[in-house]
């Protein structure tokens, strides 16, 4: 199948070939793909299908340029993220749920995004699909009311794909890079409890059990160096492709701390002009929410509310994250110093699931037992590139 261009308009020529004609993976419903939605798709269905086995739950992931900005499951929503994600009154089914909690995780990064559902599409998730800016998803199948919300979007350009859940990829992967071809074992390490077993320090309990190997599934399909947050069944902050470990600790925290500030009363309390569209609304609340809005952005700002406006102070901002807990943090590979866990206690964070291995691993340790948290060696590393 011919692509509309590779990762650049001026790559005019690209195409996708299937290894075995007679077991073709996926079918494309609707739509013209590119080459990255080929690659968001294909990363994208793997996750939420390992997930779906090994959780047992409707999972969803939002990928962004071969990363998840999001991941999640099935769980029920608060009434504040309810409040949070604008579905009040909304018809929400299990695997709409589980995509509104992905797409809530950075909403910002999922702007255009290719979306993965480990179920069938029904009806109340294409509904709220339909108004967003998204590119395509990729599903095992879909309601016929669903796929006919979904091949209307985009004036008939969004791209449907169907997976086929029964599909076994062979064993070997490669790909061609500069004249080389260069061939591995794909990574088939099915991520579960066993993973969880060897707890170092602390205890854990059966949510934390759940949000880590949500965290670490998520992991296994995002650029490396990764690490993530995640808490009440959804990923709350991924830190991908950084070259130092720490800056994906912090780059995930940050997204962390703003998805809890999504949360508080002020930010809850937001009342904009009508007529304003969703992602207008996501953007302003992101940066009234950083705070230190340059004299441009806080016109704006006060522009886009039918409000006046008191600025989040530092120190509510610390108060309310203060509050937060309970939050698990994974790794794709061993924390090599302390600081890691020094930056995640910032964030709430009371779990850990890395695959240990650093010389320093007594250093780690000691520091989760010093902030009471708990920590896991999986013993198996999830780089991917």
């Amino acid at each position: 199948m011919r692509f509309k261009y590779g990762c650049n308009p001026h790559q005019s020529f690209a195409q996708v070939l299937p290894l075995d004609a007679a077991k073709m993976p996926v079918e494309v419903l609707n739509g013209s793909p590119g080459f990255i939605n080929f690659l968001d798709a294909l990363n994208a269905w793997q996750l939420v299908r390992e997930v779906r086995l090994a959780l047992q739950l409707p999972a969803a992931a939002s990928f962004k340029h071969v990363s998840p900005a999001g991941a999640a499951v099935a769980t029920p929503l608060s009434e504040d993220l309810v409040r949070c994600y604008e579905v009040e009154g909304k018809e929400l089914s299990p695997a709409a749920t589980a995509y509104i909690r992905a797409r809530g995780a950075d909403p910002k990064s999922s702007f255009g995004d290719f979306v993965a559902l480990s179920d069938v599409v029904d009806v109340p998730t294409a509904k709220f699909l339909k108004p967003l800016v998204s590119d395509g998803i990729i599903a095992p199948g879909y309601e016929a009311g669903a796929l006919e919300i979904l091949k209307n979007k985009k004036k008939g350009g969004f791209i449907v794909l169907a997976a086929d859940p029964d599909f076994v990829a062979p064993q070997r992967e490669g790909r061609e890079i500069f004249g080389m071809r260069m061939e591995q074992d794909r990574n088939a390490e099915e991520l579960g409890l066993q993973h969880l077993k060897d707890v170092v320090c602390g205890e854990l309990n059966d949510g934390a059990r759940r949000d880590l190997l949500l965290g670490l599934i998520t992991l296994k399909y995002t650029q490396s160096n990764s690490v993530g947050y995640s808490l009440d069944g959804q990923m709350i902050g991924i830190g991908a492709g950084q070259q130092s470990r720490v800056d994906c600790t912090k780059l995930a925290g940050g997204k962390a701390d703003i998805w809890q500030l999504q949360r508080h009363p002020k930010v809850l309390g937001l009342k904009f002009n009508k007529g304003m569209g969703r992602q207008d609304r996501i953007n302003f609340r992101v940066r009234y929410i950083e705070g230190d809005l340059l004299p441009a952005e806080e016109r704006a700002l006060r522009a886009a509310l039918d409000q006046d406006f008191e600025p989040l102070s530092a120190e509510e901002k610390r108060a309310w994250l203060d509050k937060a807990g309970g939050v698990s943090l994974t790794s794709d590979a061993f924390f090599p110093f302390r600081d890691n866990i020094d930056h995640a206690k910032k964030h709430g964070v009371a779990f850990v699931a890395q695959p240990g291995g650093s010389v320093r691993d007594d250093e780690v340790t000691e520091a989760c037992r010093e902030y009471g948290m708990a920590m896991v060696h999986t013993g198996i590393r999830l780089f991917h590139h």
